[in-house]
Order: C-alpha cells, then structure tokens, then sequence
C-alpha cells in the first residue's frame, strides 16, 4: 500500500493506493483537510491512518507528498503555511518506510501517464509526436510549471518529469491595455512575473489594473489585492469568476476575458520553447471550473499568437485535464517507483 498527499496552501488531499496487477497504482481511499482546521501536516497525518484503518489490508510500503514549494534536500518550507516537511522525521511517524517528497507539479506531471481520454477536454486536436516533450502548466493559487521530457529505455522508454518555478518567469503583455495594466502593477511589485496575471490572485489583478473608472488605483501585496479605492479589497478569483460567469458583470468579464487570453500565451510560450509536440495539459482547479469558457477560444488566440511559428502552435495538442486528483495520482504514481 502507498500513502500519498497532494498538498497545497489551503487544502490537502491524502490517499491510499493499491497497485493493481500491471503495477499501477490505483487509489483506494482519499480525504480532504482544510489546513487551517488542523494543527499540523503530522497531525493531519494520524488522523487519516486511524479514520483509513480499515482499508490497510497490506502493511504501507512507501509514501509520496506532493507539496506546493519548492524541495530541498528532501524538505519543504512551505511558503504560505507555517508547515515544514521533513522527509526522514515523517518516515519516522510512519515507521520507518520510505518517504519522498516532490514539488506539487512533480507529482501532478507524473500523473499524467494514467489518464484516460475521458479525463481530458481536448482544445486543440493537432497532430500529437510519440515521445515528444510534454508540457504541464496549471493556474490556481499560483502558476506551476512542468516538463515532461522522453527517456529511452532498455524496456522501451517512460516520460521523464523535469520540474521548476515556471510561474516566475517574466509576464509578457499581449496588448497595448494589458500593458497599461502591467505598468500599474509595476509599482507594486519588485519583478511582475507570470504568475501575476495568471492565477487566481492574478485574476484579481486584472480586475484590478485594467482600465476602469478609478484607473487601477489599487495596492498590491504579496500577489493579493489588499486595498483600492473600488471595493475590490479582499476579492479572490473565485469571487470575480463567480461575478463573471453568474452575474455577468461587465468588469469581471473584462478580467476573465485578458485571464483566458494570457494563460493561453503563457502556455504557449512554454510550448514553443519546448517544441512540446507531445502535447499541454492544462491542470489545476481553474481550467477545470471554467469549463466551457476555456473551448471558446479566446485561450487558443493567446496560445498561437506566436507571429512566424502560429502555424507551428497548431499542430501542438492542447487538452484540459479533467481528473481532479491528478496530484494525488501523480504522487501515488511516483510512490509506486521507490
């Protein structure tokens, strides 16, 4: 049995997983936690053991937390929570098996291998390359980033997963208004990078610094609206999508309209500099929740916007994951390899 978590700043997701007989790995059992109702990760841990208990049938032989920071040495700090996970002191809580702890797109880039095609919303067809890279962006609280790159084997070969902080990359406006908006962030922040604009805090950006009546005079903090002369103090992502999609409101649909438009030329950035004729997959809660909005290609225009290569951002694949434990099996997945 594998113990795996998908662990992000506000929620996390633990699992157990049996392998079947291909060797694949196949959850049996999840639970989800809100971090702030917990006392810690390690707490969290032996309460799920205890409620799980009657699905340890085997003894756990190995375990895989997928964590949203950056791994060091086998230990995370997480950045918005007062967490910090050591590998080899949770091997100890766990009884001595081993423990791997991997970046949250590690785990959900090693998901990919076990989807099906009904886990998938497909965007663009193109003309998928066997053993091409891959590359897996996804948009949430932040922006991550991963590749997914072919290795020849004796057995054939298997995706290799390269990993890194992919959202902080530089933000590259796509017109002259996104520009205005930029600049007005530009005051605000050290270094605007991608994951500025695309993400649910970016989103909450763009509705900030578009032009509007009060000309974006708003201040920005750790990535997060804290204060505008709009009433804008405190709106998340899902609030504005929520304005958006629900109430129609003309400034939230201007904000989701320049979000889709730049999540599609950041991914498209990545895929170019790839060649990532494997195909993207786009993970992460928002993509999944925005549904029908990411097929009405607004996303693609940003994706081809590549001047002399747009014809080359055709033939990549574009596909939308819709599995929402792809973190979780991706984690359960790299488990199964320890």
């Amino acid at each position: 049995m594998i113990l795996c978590a998908d662990i992000g700043a506000t929620k996390t997701l633990l699992g157990l997983a049996r392998l079947d007989a291909s060797g694949q790995p196949q959850i049996v059992a999840s639970q989800r936690y809100v971090a702030a109702q917990v006392a810690s990760f390690e707490a969290m841990l032996d309460s799920f053991l205890k409620d799980q208990a009657h699905h340890l049938g085997q003894p756990l032989r190995a375990a895989c937390f997928g964590v949203a920071g950056p791994v060091s040495g086998n230990v995370v700090q997480m950045t918005n929570l007062p967490w910090r996970l050591d590998a080899a002191a949770l091997s100890r809580q766990l009884g001595g098996i081993p423990v791997r702890l991997a970046n949250d797109f590690e785990a959900a880039a090693s998901g990919i291998d076990g989807l099906s095609t009904a886990d998938l919303r497909c965007l663009q067809a193109g003309q998928a390359v066997p053993g091409a890279p891959q590359v897996v962006i996804g948009a949430g609280s932040g922006l991550g980033v991963a590749f997914r790159i072919w290795q020849a084997t004796p057995q054939g070969g298997r995706y290799q997963v390269v990993t890194g902080e992919g959202g902080h990359f530089g933000f590259t406006p796509i017109n002259a208004e996104q520009d205005r908006a930029l600049m007005r962030l530009r005051a605000h922040v050290a270094r605007p990078v991608a994951e500025h604009f695309v993400s649910g805090p970016g989103l909450a950006n763009f509705y900030t610094f578009l032009d509007t009546e009060d000309g974006g005079k708003a201040l920005v903090k750790d990535q997060h609206v804290v204060a505008t002369a709009s009433n804008t103090l405190g709106l998340t992502g899902e609030e504005i999508c929520r304005r958006a999609q629900q109430d129609g409101e003309p400034r939230a649909l201007h904000a989701l309209h320049h979000f889709l438009l730049s999540y599609g030329v950041v991914a498209g950035d990545y895929a170019l500099a790839t060649l990532a004729k494997g195909g993207v997959f786009l993970a992460g809660g928002i993509a999944q929740n925005l549904g029908p909005l990411m097929q009405d290609g607004r996303f693609l225009v940003g994706f081809r916007q590549k001047g002399p290569y747009a014809d080359l951002m055709d033939t990549i694949p574009v596909h939308v994951v819709t599995e929402p434990d792809l973190g979780l099996r991706g984690a359960a997945a790299i488990g199964a390899l320890i």
